[in-house]
């Protein structure tokens, strides 16, 4: 790619670090040193500011790069992405957010200790919140990867391992000097940038296209190669048997996942009230909504416009389609235009991944010492301490899904994240809504429920086609393979459930009626909520 493509991007990614970094640097000016700055910034963002933060947190890597990405390549299959990371969040709204907010306190963990016995609770919940805080890494890592790998020119490994090394680096800084005050800022102006750059994709292909959609559609089939079935079903998810249950897994995990994401959940504690957590949600899914209807313009404006042999070219997972389309739209690679619209987009699709690892990174870190490490030390343990030990686990958590980003740089992103979200709705998901609904639930099945979603999946995705057995595994060399589908959620998340129930009803303890009303009433009302 030409020189100035560089320069330009280059330039770009400089600036936007440099604003986080000042925005790091003021929040951590601001910081009083306790936990509830630390972890929820004070509590004192207002529902539009944390509804924009929101969205920045959940509108990842996976949504620009990885869903465009696949539509380009599958059609009507990719698209399958989109509808499931946006109908998630009715599932957020009616079941989860304000009774999260209610209940809780920094973390997953403070919701069902609130009526059991907290240390096993809060070590399966802590356990479970690391794991898919890692996977929801690994899958922006890879992003950033092959960004900036197309960026320099084609498909360096050297270039995407230090990339990856230095997202990890920013992400433990910002996260350990700012906590959440500077991360959700990073997010807001991340979440500006990103819906001001699909806008004008979104109106530069529709433009190409005089405004006809149905034309759009004509032509994205024309050229991928596949006709009238790249715009029906079946392309990437049909065929055989296993083909339909991998959707039907698929589904269930993007539907079910969003409500047990550890950085998703932690920011309902970063506003006042429950009712400000419900009116967060409000305004987060009409940016969501916004941005994912457009992410499918951009994935059949990339398949029409750039072709899915060019994207398939530049990345086999198709990473590099978004990029690629904008440097089409502005007019070609030889072009200013082009040059300066393929850095503007890459810049930003850059800023999203450093915005998203930087909450990720807090909710696992979290996790670590206000669950796991203040679990084993609850006497002995202050505040500051704990915030200091979260600290120390950013950069743990910051070396493992550097290590792991490196491992899995060939695969999709909106793929690594559809395996995150299936280990979410699997262990997060069962022990936080039997926690809320059901009375006579136990300490025994709340660490069941954790356990019996976590261990089954993580089981089920080592041995399936993503690790080993074919040419797009993990290891290729290897053949390991005994569970045929590709994501584990249609298995893992109905054990997770049934261990949650079975661990309730073979326990001898005797629900506390006292605790399990206290907690009722505060979920409802926020009578005693902090």
């Amino acid at each position: 790619m030409p020189g100035g493509h560089q320069t330009l991007a280059l330039l770009l990614f400089s600036a936007f670090v440099a604003v986080t970094l000042a925005i790091t640097t003021w929040a951590s000016r601001k910081r009083r040193g306790s936990a509830e700055e630390f972890y929820a910034g004070g509590r004192l963002f207002s529902p539009m500011e944390n509804g924009f933060a929101i969205a920045g947190d959940y509108m990842s890597a996976a949504s620009f790069l990885g869903i465009s990405g696949l539509i380009a390549l599958f059609g009507y299959d990719g698209l399958l992405y989109s509808v499931g990371f946006l109908v998630a969040w009715l599932v957020v709204l009616f079941l989860v957010a304000e009774l999260v907010r209610n209940c809780g306190r920094f973390t997953l963990a403070d919701v069902v200790a609130a009526r059991m016995r907290e240390r096993p609770v809060r070590i399966a919940a802590g356990t479970s919140s690391v794991t898919v805080s890692v996977l929801y890494l690994v899958a922006q890592m890879v992003g950033a990867g092959s960004l900036v790998a197309l960026l320099l020119g084609g498909t360096s490994e050297a270039a995407q391992a230090w990339t990856v090394i230095g997202v990890g680096a920013l992400m433990v800084l910002y996260v350990s000097l700012g906590g959440m005050r500077a991360t959700t800022w990073i997010q807001i102006v991340k979440a500006v940038l990103l819906m001001g750059g699909a806008i004008a994709l979104t109106v530069l292909v529709l433009v190409r296209f005089q405004g006809d959609f149905d034309q759009l559609l004509r032509t994205a089939a024309e050229r991928s190669g596949h006709g009238d079935a790249f715009l029906a079903p079946g392309l990437k998810y049909g065929g055989d048997w296993t083909a339909r249950f991998d959707f039907i897994s698929l589904g269930l995990a993007l539907v079910l996942g969003t409500a047990g994401l550890p950085h998703i959940l932690s920011r309902f504690y970063t506003v006042p009230t429950a009712r400000a957590a419900r009116r967060s949600v409000v305004w987060s899914i009409g940016l969501i909504g916004g941005f994912y209807v457009m992410t499918i313009v951009l994935g059949f404006g990339a398949a029409a416009i750039v072709g899915p042999d060019a994207v398939r070219g530049s990345n086999a997972a198709g990473n590099t389609a978004v990029p690629l389309l904008a440097l089409e739209v502005g007019g070609g690679a030889a072009s200013t235009g082009g040059t300066v619209l393929f850095a503007i987009v890459a810049a930003i699709a850059f800023a999203t991944i450093l915005a998203v690892v930087a909450g990720i990174t807090l909710a696992s870190s979290a996790s670590v010492a206000h669950d796991l490490y203040a679990s084993l030390r609850r006497r002995r343990t202050k505040p500051r301490s704990e915030v200091s030990v979260a600290r120390v686990a950013a950069v743990g958590i910051g070396v493992v899904a550097i290590a792991l980003g490196l491992l899995a740089r060939d695969l999709n992103v909106a793929f690594l994240v559809g395996l995150a979200f299936a280990v979410a709705a699997s262990a997060n998901l069962p022990v936080l809504l039997y926690s809320l609904f059901w009375r006579s639930f136990t300490t025994r099945g709340a660490v069941w429920a954790v356990y019996g979603g976590l261990v089954p999946a993580v089981v089920l995705v080592v041995l399936s086609p993503v690790v080993s057995g074919s040419p797009e595994s993990l290891f290729p060399a290897a053949d390991f393979q005994y569970f045929p589908l590709q994501n584990p959620g249609l298995v893992s998340i109905p054990l997770g459930f049934l261990a949650g129930w079975l661990g309730t009803v073979t326990s001898a303890e005797t629900p506390d009626e006292a605790k399990h009303a206290e907690t009722e009433v505060r979920s409802l009302t926020g009578a005693g909520a902090v």
